[in-house]
């Protein structure tokens, strides 16, 4: 009891943010998406299945469910079916007054995912949400669970590890951000299971607001 009344004390003044299942609900661009692609190649692989590795970057999920060739010709083709079907995407809508109430106190804030930058970037920018750096999987920097981005965007950010925190939504998540040695705050409203080794947990973007730290005189 007296381990948890000293978790609920910590204060961030940093939050690094997952995109998909933590400020975007885009669970059905993804199905729409992959459906799409599936078709056009002959798949034969279930969205659930697909579904079930959601955090990887998408060739690591290509080949977990065992797809073996052609990585790149059915990332490019559900990249263009993920923003054909881009009106499947909504915001949380709770997660955007934490935004705004952010920006309002001139606070920052960051993006690490497993999604490509571009279309991170256009779908956020979409929902006028406008984080200081966004960091995706590149040949320099692997994606989750490695902890490569999350110490990419530390370290260009000049970050105190002991002021920030990931917001994620699974099991990659909270491995990529214990790797890296920062606090994690699993999002119970996303698309991952609640586990209890997750220390910090919330069921709506609006409890966020009891982790921020930042001068009220702002």
């Amino acid at each position: 009891m007296q381990n948890k009344k000293k978790i609920l004390k910590k204060k961030f003044a940093h939050f690094i943010f997952d995109i998909d299942g933590v400020i975007l609900n885009s669970k059905n661009n993804m199905k729409f998406s992959w459906i799409a692609t599936n078709d056009k190649f002959d798949l034969k692989k279930s969205f659930s299945k697909y579904f079930e590795n959601i955090g990887l970057p998408f060739n690591e999920i290509l080949k977990k469910i065992g797809i073996k060739k052609n990585h790149k010709k059915i990332e490019n083709e559900y990249k263009k079916n993920s923003l054909k079907f881009s009106n499947k995407i909504k915001i949380y809508k709770k997660i955007k007054d934490f935004f705004l109430f952010m920006r309002k106190k001139k606070i920052n804030f960051y993006v690490v995912t497993s999604k490509d930058y571009e279309r991170t970037k256009k779908f956020l920018h979409h929902y006028k949400i406008f984080p200081k750096s966004i960091h995706s999987p590149s040949k320099k920097y692997k994606g989750k669970p490695k902890p490569d981005l999350l110490n990419h965007c530390i370290k260009i950010n000049k970050i105190k590890k002991d002021k920030c925190c990931y917001v994620g939504d699974t099991e990659f998540d909270y491995i990529a951000a214990k790797s890296a040695k920062i606090d994690f705050i699993f999002a119970n409203y996303g698309y991952g299971r609640v586990k209890s080794k997750y220390n910090l947990v919330i069921d709506s973007p609006k409890e966020l607001f009891k982790y921020l730290e930042y001068n009220s005189n702002q």
